[in-house]
């Protein structure tokens, strides 16, 4: 619920978000756990909670622990396939039909950016989309293997060679995509505001854009529950559910 008395904040970031030439979203899990799918950080119910990222998410794990990389993916990958877009997905999709936004940069890897309609997507963390062979290098759609997944403990390999397939996404110890990495960095070169949604900005070397936009002369909207360490340099700070203040700004 947005408290009483708060609607002047909506009203100043609308109107911030409406005359922006060249808007930027940066987006973290926060905008999909009204989805159902659960971020990493919040207490009692992130993910890092109920398990050490290094031994589950790690390239180390996944080559040398293949099964005990799958334990975790797996449920992450059926919560994903059986979540759909909110609101706040569906506000950035429109505000970009609009013109108003360029680009949606974002640390998710669950693909409901794209499922809301937004065309401009750039996956800082990859995508749980698609997988790929680490032997062979074949590709393919994780849904060729959702019903594996879905249904047991097995774990999805290769049609090819038989190895242990790897979901496209970015593990500790990885880099991130340099191409994707470099249209970030020239988006946020170029934004004249930046909103920064459902983000506590503590990835790194992810959370660095939105501080080189503002340090580049961007405005800053911040919707996020929990305090990022740009607080202090936002125009606005929204910390509030964002499936009810994305809306508000796209004029929904």
């Amino acid at each position: 619920m947005i408290p009483a008395g708060e609607q002047e904040k909506i009203e100043q970031a609308r109107r911030i978000v409406q005359s922006a030439a060249y808007l930027v979203a940066f987006t973290g899990a926060g905008i999909s756990t009204p989805s159902g799918i659960p971020d990493f950080r919040s207490k009692g119910t992130g993910l890092w909670e109920r398990y050490d990222p290094m031994e589950v998410a790690s390239l180390t794990t996944f080559r040398t622990a293949p099964a005990r990389f799958w334990d975790w993916k797996r449920t992450l990958m059926r919560q994903v396939w059986q979540s759909q877009p909110n609101p706040a997905h569906y506000a950035l999709a429109k505000l970009e039909s609009q013109a108003r936004l360029k680009a949606v940069i974002t640390q998710n890897i669950d693909g409901l950016h794209q499922r809301a309609g937004s065309q401009t997507v750039l996956e800082l963390h990859g995508t749980i989309e698609t997988m790929t062979c680490p032997s062979c290098r074949r590709q393919a759609p994780s849904s060729q293997y959702r019903a594996l997944i879905e249904s047991g403990d097995e774990m999805p390999r290769c049609k090819t060679c038989g190895a242990v397939m790897k979901p496209d996404v970015v593990l500790f110890e990885e880099s991130l995509p340099p191409r994707t990495w470099r249209a970030a960095e020239k988006h946020c070169a170029s934004a004249d505001v930046i909103l920064v949604v459902g983000s506590s900005l503590e990835v790194w070397p992810a959370a660095t854009l939105p501080e080189f936009a503002v340090s580049n002369g961007a405005r800053l909207i911040i919707a996020n529950l929990s305090p990022t360490f740009l607080d202090g340099r936002a125009e606005v700070l929204l910390p509030y559910n964002v499936a009810e203040t994305l809306p508000l700004l796209a004029g929904l």
